[in-house]
């Protein structure tokens, strides 16, 4: 499984699961990484993510399935075979940091290339430079419980990058810091990556974070890949209803509908032409919140709902709504605001974006 271009993906998972006794947490999974990507694994907790990534940095031995750096066979289940972690040219970045606390920044960032066997003067540079990348010099001689939540972050990622590894892991990095300090943090590591040149894996459950770094997206349901691609084209384009309800701000709508031969109904109302069906009596129809309105509006089929929240976004406001026991989410123009409970319509504004069979795969 090699890009099209002939040189080798830099990650290579080849029909990989693991298995915990009778639970399997990776399932059968196969995805090809190519050079310099920033792959983003995403999905609920116990989804197989962050197990799939202790595989990776070696952490953990596939049960079946092969994965493969740069061509080169680094675990094999069905052979036992498995590289050491340190012989992997990767480096991962904990979710808890893990700094040495007895020893200073420079400390930390110095020590896995005392352990790589770099010369003192070659360590001593190396340190500066990664310590200027990070933008972190000014706390070189400092102790991490001298550093804050955000600063012990860069100096744990300085201390992964120094080495130089061509695979960088990272498992959740982001999740202990608050939210403005994640949101400038992903750039910070989009910069690194760039920098770096490295292909990059990066566990997440927030798909914000997902669709924000990556150049590509694993999307995982239940130890298995729901789907695999370009950000964009998962959320344009989701081949399963998981896939399309998991990905997306705001969240997009499912509605179950009826084929009554004439037209696809839901609660007494005609949403779609039946063709769309494929002759199934129900499907599920897909809207974005985008395409559907707050309000009655002429010509367009409209439902009662029951008003429950409204959140402003970008001079519009995002409606959350219930209609027969549905939750629904719609956009009104401007700002909107009703009572909890309140009586209100939400407007279809034109065809759903993709149609489902009953057991989740798309149809259309």
């Amino acid at each position: 499984m090699s890009p099209a271009n002939g040189n080798p993906a830099a990650i290579a998972i080849r029909d990989v699961s693991k298995r915990f006794g009778s639970f399997t947490a990776v399932d059968h999974v196969d995805i090809s990484v190519p050079q310099g990507a920033f792959l983003v694994l995403v999905g609920p907790s116990g989804c197989g993510k962050s197990t799939l990534l202790r595989m990776l940095a070696g952490l953990e031995t596939p049960s079946e399935g092969e994965l493969a750096f740069m061509g080169r066979t680094v675990s094999d289940g069905s052979r036992g075979l498995v590289a050491d972690a340190g012989a992997r040219d990767a480096g991962l970045v904990f979710q808890s940091y893990a700094l040495w606390p007895h020893m200073t920044v420079a400390g930390n960032i110095e020590w896995p290339l005392k352990v790589a066997k770099w010369s003192k003067a070659d360590r001593a540079a190396r340190v500066d430079e990664v310590l200027g990348l990070l933008g972190i010099s000014a706390l070189k001689e400092r102790y991490p419980a001298e550093i804050s939540g955000g600063q012990q972050q860069r100096v744990a990622i300085a201390r992964t990058i120094g080495p130089k590894p061509s695979i960088l892991l990272f498992d959740e990095p982001l999740s202990n810091l608050d939210a403005k300090l994640r949101i400038e943090m992903r750039s910070e590591l989009m910069r690194i990556h760039r920098a770096t040149g490295a292909t990059s894996v990066y566990v997440t459950h927030d798909q914000v974070e997902a669709m924000t770094m990556a150049s590509h997206v694993a999307v995982l349901n239940n130890g298995r890949v729901e789907q695999f691609g370009a950000p964009i084209d998962l959320l344009e384009n989701p081949r399963t209803t998981f896939v399309a309800t998991f990905l997306g701000t705001p969240p997009a709508n499912l509605i179950e509908v009826s084929n009554n031969g004439g037209g696809l109904v839901y609660e007494g109302l005609r949403l779609a032409d039946a063709a769309h069906a494929q002759a199934r009596s129900q499907v599920q129809l897909l809207y974005r919140a985008h395409d559907i309105a707050v309000g009655e509006i002429l010509g367009r089929p409209s439902i009662a709902a029951r008003f429950e929240e409204a959140a402003p976004i970008a001079g519009r406001t995002m409606v959350t709504a219930f209609s027969g026991g549905r939750r629904l989410t719609a956009m009104a123009e401007g700002y909107f605001s009703a009572e909890s409970g309140a009586p209100i319509r939400l407007s279809f504004l034109g065809e759903p974006s993709a149609v489902f069979a009953m057991n989740g795969e798309r149809i259309d």
